[in-house]
Formats: structure tokens, C-alpha cells, sequence
């Protein structure tokens, strides 16, 4: 099983006029650090608005920066939003092949519709629609990158000519695709169009074998992909904090262990926000949310969060890899936990931790490899013809004289 880390790049108020300069400088070096113990991947969000939840509303700069900090590990876009309304195709392709260029094919391409209504209504987005424009995005984007030229886009949400979207990326015939996934539908969704599952909810290793068996029963059965490669990967995200000790851990969570789960609750729950007053940081001082009513599937149970001394922490990832999880994206960048000891628990994780699951890797692999190779191959074969506009001969582009 890989591991990496999936930043939001969280800041609770209050804030000083460094705070972001602060969150982002902590967060590469970071990055750097996990690079330098062998961790696999970052992972970094797109979100819009959220205060204090997530100041990472431009995550190709974020991991642009960290690919000229970093060697090694894999880069993950967690997600690009590919709705026209957020993003435009072309500029998410282009951006794409220019940021997988710098980092020597080094990123991954998770896409996703967004949920919020604070960041729909901020961009004038129907909620009804956004599946809709979400896919018509990707389509193209995923043509975009291996078209020479791109033979334009007619669809309901968005329309484009033909034209040669440059730069195209290193990795042929484009970085690996995942989509972001919260249920159980969406889930087999990713597989249904061969795409990796960025499984962004709350499950215990306890619950995922279930839809580890789905994701896979639907890529064999029903896999019609919608890029030119197949992603058979599902992934899995966790809380993180560790320390040798009980003591120790928590000196380093500060009492602030839920704000993440407060926050998720706020923006993607029933939480009102008044944009650029509301503190989300001292509502869960002054009146956290009952945590048991808002997730319940977290409680009377052991939960997902990967928070706890050492071993506990070891056991849990080990019960990941043994429900079958492909990857696990822990997330330590969160709430106010210092710059410091966020370091020493990854450096813990990574010397200490780290090489058993690096060690079984390999041969894990190649055994799903032996697995997972027919299915891609069949897949491949049931991939539609993408939807190219009539054309009525070759396109020439007069200019316009305008110098």
C-alpha cells in the first residue's frame, strides 16, 4: 500500500498578515520533508471560499512549487474542478502538460464537481447541473492532452473549436486519472470510467473491504473509459497525528484534534457563514458541534483517523492494507498543529513506519498486477468513440491583421 499526504492547507483564524504566507511556505517544506523519507504522494485540494477549511484555491502553483522542492514523489491534483464554470478545459489541459513537464511526470489528475454551496453560489453554479458539466469537462480535457490538434467540443455546457492545446504532458497518454468520491455510487463510478477513487469521506478500515470488492467487480464488468488509460487504484483518506507517546501526542493536538471534522461540517453540513466574518475556529471554541450526531459513523467504532501514538497508528494503516486499500493519503497539515510537530510526527512515520509497507510493495504489485492487466485490456476494448464535431474539411484560422 503507498502512503502519502493531502494537504488543505488549513488555517483557523486568527489570522496576521502572514498567516497564508506562513500555511504555504510550511506546507512545502513539508512536502519536501515527505519526498525525502519516501513517501509516495501529495495530494492537494481545490476549494474556493472556505475560510479557515482550505486556503488552496490554486493547487497547480501549490504543487508546482513543491515539484522544484522534491525528486521523487508523485504529485496529485485532489482535485482539479473540471466544470467550465470553475475551470476552463483548455486552461485545466494546459496547465496539466506544463506542471507534469516540470516535475518530469511526476503528477496525478483527480477531478471532481465540488459539493458547497458556498463555493457554487460564489462561482453562479446550478448544483443540478454540476455532474454534468464536471463530465463534459473532463472529456474534453482528457482529449485536450492527446489530440494533435484537439478536434473541438459540442456539448450541453460547453462548446470549443479546433485547436492544438500545447503544452501536452510527459506521461503518455496522460497522467494517471482519478475522480474525488464520497458514496458508495461514486465510487463505483471510478471504476465504471477507469478512473482511480479518491475516496474523500470518513471510513473506517473496518468498512472498506466492501468497496474495495465493488470498485473491482465494477472495473472488471463495467469499465468504459473515459480517458486512454486506466487508473485501477482506490484510495482513502485519514486524519493524522502521531507521537511516541500519549503524553507527547497530545501536547502536539493542542485540544484541537476536531476542528477538522467541526469545519467539514460547517461548509458541507447545515453551518451558516457570513463570508469574511464568520470564525469557524471560535465557534468550535465556544460551541463545537456534537460530533456524534453530525458523524456517526465515526463513533462507537474506531474510526479512520490515523491519530494516535506509533503503533497505534502502524495497526491501522496495516488494516487499510489488509481491507485492500491502494493508497492512503493521511492528512497532517490541519487545524493549528505547529509547523514542528507535524515534521516530527512525519519524520516518526516515515523512518519508523514507512519501510514495512515500502518492503511489501513490491510484491504486492505485481500480484495485483497479474490481476488487474485483463481487466484493463478488456476495458480498453469497450472505450466509446469520443464525441468529435462534423467538420466539413481541414481548419484554417485566417489572422486578423490587428498588428
Amino acid at each position: 500500500m503507498k502512503l502519502g499526504f493531502f494537504f488543505e492547507l488549513q488555517l483557523p483564524r486568527p489570522w496576521d498578515a502572514q498567516s497564508e504566507h506562513r500555511v504555504y511556505k510550511e506546507a512545502i517544506e513539508q512536502a519536501e520533508l515527505a519526498d525525502k523519507l519516501g513517501f509516495d504522494y501529495i495530494w492537494a485540494v481545490e476549494h474556493h471560499f472556505l475560510e479557515e477549511y482550505a486556503h488552496c484555491s490554486a493547487p497547480e502553483i501549490f504543487l508546482t512549487a513543491c515539484s522544484q522542492r522534491t525528486k521523487n514523489i508523485r504529485l496529485g491534483h485532489g482535485v482539479v474542478l473540471t466544470s467550465p464554470g470553475y475551470n476552463h478545459p483548455a486552461r485545466v489541459a494546459e496547465r496539466l502538460g506544463a506542471l507534469d513537464l516540470v516535475s518530469d511526470g511526476r503528477l496525478d489528475f483527480g477531478s471532481g464537481e465540488s459539493s458547497s454551496e458556498t463555493e457554487l453560489g460564489g462561482f453562479c453554479q446550478v448544483r443540478a447541473e454540476k455532474r454534468e458539466k464536471w463530465r463534459e469537462g473532463l472529456e474534453a480535457v482528457c482529449r485536450m492532452m492527446v489530440e494533435v490538434p484537439f478536434q473541438g467540443y459540442e456539448g450541453k455546457h460547453f462548446r470549443m473549436p479546433v485547436r492544438n492545446v500545447i503544452p501536452k504532458p510527459l506521461q503518455k497518454p496522460h497522467p494517471p486519472l482519478w475522480l474525488a468520491a464520497s458514496k458508495p455510487e461514486t465510487i463505483n463510478m471510478a471504476a465504471q470510467l477507469g478512473m482511480g477513487s479518491l475516496t474523500i469521506t470518513f471510513v473506517p478500515p473496518e468498512e472498506i473491504k466492501p468497496l474495495v470488492d465493488s470498485y473491482y467487480n465494477s472495473l472488471a464488468n463495467e469499465c468504459e473509459p473515459i480517458g486512454f488509460a486506466v487508473n485501477p487504484n482506490i484510495f482513502f483518506v485519514a486524519p493524522f497525528m502521531t507521537a511516541r507517546t500519549e503524553e507527547r501526542l497530545h501536547q502536539m493536538l493542542r485540544g484541537s484534534e476536531h476542528f477538522f471534522l467541526h469545519a467539514s461540517s460547517h461548509f458541507f453540513g447545515d453551518g451558516e457563514h457570513e463570508p469574511g466574518k464568520t470564525s469557524i475556529w471560535e465557534k468550535f471554541q465556544k460551541n463545537p458541534i456534537d460530533l456524534q450526531k453530525a458523524f456517526p459513523h465515526l463513533y462507537g467504532k474506531p474510526g479512520n483517523q490515523c491519530v494516535g501514538t506509533l503503533e497505534f497508528v502502524r495497526h491501522k494503516l496495516r488494516a487499510y492494507e489488509e481491507a485492500g486499500a491502494d493508497q492512503v493519503g493521511l492528512m497532517g497539515q490541519l487545524s493549528n498543529y505547529r509547523h514542528e510537530d507535524i515534521c516530527e510526527a512525519m519524520e516518526l512515520l516515515g523512518r519508523e513506519v514507512l519501510p514495512e509497507f515500502k518492503e511489501r510493495e513490491a510484491k504486492r504489485a505485481k500480484q495485483k498486477a497479474a490481476i488487474v492487466e485483463p481487466m484493463v485490456e478488456r476495458a480498453m476494448k469497450r472505450k466509446p468513440a469520443p464525441r468529435i464535431p462534423k467538420h466539413d474539411g481541414p481548419t484554417i484560422i485566417k489572422a486578423a491583421g490587428v498588428y
